[in-house]
């Protein structure tokens, strides 16, 4: 189910659901937020214990609230980190079934997308509040657009290169839902109520600090657990500073030898794939309607949304 399009000027919530909030990088996102949308932040969202941003009964009770209270209509998340697992089964989805409307996060927040979706209400993949000010001023407006638009985007002006297995004759060209998440995640949520389905879909991805072993082996997972079987292909994001070791942040980036891994999984697993979207912890996070209809051609290297994020 598509959540009803927000107004400009409409009640957003944030919540911190996973690692605590940087208070500067959160302020620089929350007044760009406002110009668009009143915002609700609740108390006690700058809390922190250890890795995450206090327990995870705050954080599950933080989430509630906002998923109680009617006049907000739409929840975009502070930051990603770890934590959102934890806590997923503490928050009861019946107020987001009942009167639905767009979660938005992306990395860790993966989890809550994938628990939304489970309640049968289409989230969207894209950047949290204390991104915003680090991203250009389209992705921004691109974000209000999803929230508040019920018109399809269409083609996205974005220059993709393919990888992966080339596609059948015939098959250049699928019309798929885009699932979107976080590699890790996708890896982490499987044996949970979770799991993302990719049977008949195309995976949207990207990744940080993962080193390119390890995301071989999150792609080798997903494959023995039955989750690649049926996927008709692959968006690949940014894989920032995923290196051996670890790139330091600011640091050049080289993402070539976690594409080649990428590149050889999908090949081994016959799976056609697209690299180069502007998506994830880089210096752009174009949102996505997860789960919304694509026309995704590997021949090519274009996507096309034929589904907006609301309705």
């Amino acid at each position: 189910m598509r959540p009803p399009a927000l107004e400009q000027g409409d009640l957003i919530g944030v919540c911190a659901p996973a690692g605590p909030v940087n208070p500067d990088r959160f302020r620089a996102g929350l007044a760009l937020l406002s110009r668009h949308f009143r915002v609700k932040v609740p108390d006690g969202i700058d809390a922190r214990a250890g890795f995450l941003a206090g327990s995870d009964e705050r954080r599950a009770a933080e989430l509630q609230a906002l998923l109680d209270d009617r006049d907000v209509r739409a929840i975009i998340c502070a930051r990603g980190g770890y934590g959102v697992t934890r806590m997923l089964a503490q928050v009861d989805p019946a107020p987001l079934a009942a009167d639905p409307r767009p979660l938005v996060g992306f990395s860790d927040v993966t989890a809550l997308l994938a628990w939304s979706a489970a309640a049968e209400v289409a989230p969207i993949h894209g950047p949290m509040v204390s991104q915003l000010g680090d991203l250009p001023d389209e992705d921004l407006a691109w974000l209000v657009r999803m929230l508040t638009d019920p018109r399809p985007a269409g083609v996205v002006p974005w220059t993709l290169s393919p990888i992966g297995a080339p596609p059948a004759p015939g098959a250049e060209a699928v019309t798929a839902p885009l699932v979107a998440g976080n590699l890790c995640l996708f890896a982490h949520l499987v044996g949970s109520p979770w799991r993302l389905d990719l049977d008949g879909a195309v995976m949207v991805t990207e990744e940080v600090t993962e080193k390119p072993y390890a995301i071989d082996r999150y792609f080798t997972q997903l494959a023995h657990a039955g989750v690649l079987r049926g996927c008709r292909g692959v968006v690949l994001g940014d894989l920032t500073r995923c290196t051996d070791p670890p790139t330091p942040q600011g640091a050049p980036d080289d993402p070539a030898p976690a594409l080649a891994a990428i590149d050889e999984r999908l090949r081994t697993f016959g799976i056609p794939g697209l690299a180069g979207a502007p998506i994830g912890h880089g210096n752009r996070n174009v949102a996505l309607p997860f789960g919304g209809r694509a026309v995704v051609d590997f021949a090519r290297g274009t996507v096309e949304l034929l589904d907006a994020a609301v309705s």
